[in-house]
């Protein structure tokens, strides 16, 4: 693989810590949510920088299909939701929910370009067949 790019982030305390990227724009501190045995805090935490890494990589894939189709996607977003849960065995498991809002596209089109999206975007391909990920298309009610 020829690199393009590296993103480094060093976190100290776990998920009570301090987390922030060796060029310092990134420079947050930790919390674990309430639902977790932790204070609930007004910090952030893995699953939401996850959450955030995963919708902007995933809606930049969106944008490269869309060109190829020669779609315009207009004011389009994707929210990716990551849920942290257990395993029947008791292991600690994610799985991510993307949901793409893509107004004035048409059912068909909105799915072609979500599912190739998906095949192109590179946490989709690190976490195929690793955690469970839904893909749903949000339109405008009227299409």
């Amino acid at each position: 693989m020829k690199t393009l790019y590296t993103g480094t982030a060093t976190t100290t305390g776990g998920r009570e810590g301090h987390v922030s990227s060796d060029d310092g724009i990134l420079d947050l501190e930790l919390s674990q949510p309430k639902s977790m045995g932790g204070k609930g805090e007004d910090k952030t935490n893995p699953e939401q920088l996850f959450a955030a890494g995963y919708s902007a990589c995933y809606g930049s894939a969106l944008q490269v299909v869309a060109k190829k189709h020669k779609v315009d996607l207009g004011d389009f977003s994707v929210t990716a939701s990551v849920e942290l849960g257990k395993t029947e065995e008791g292991e600690l498991q994610l799985s991510v929910i993307l949901d793409s809002y893509i107004p004035g596209v048409d059912v068909e089109m909105g799915e072609t370009l979500v599912n190739e999206a998906h095949e192109i975007c590179p946490y989709s391909r690190a976490t195929r067949d690793n955690i469970d990920v839904t893909l749903n298309l949000m339109l405008d009610e009227d299409e």
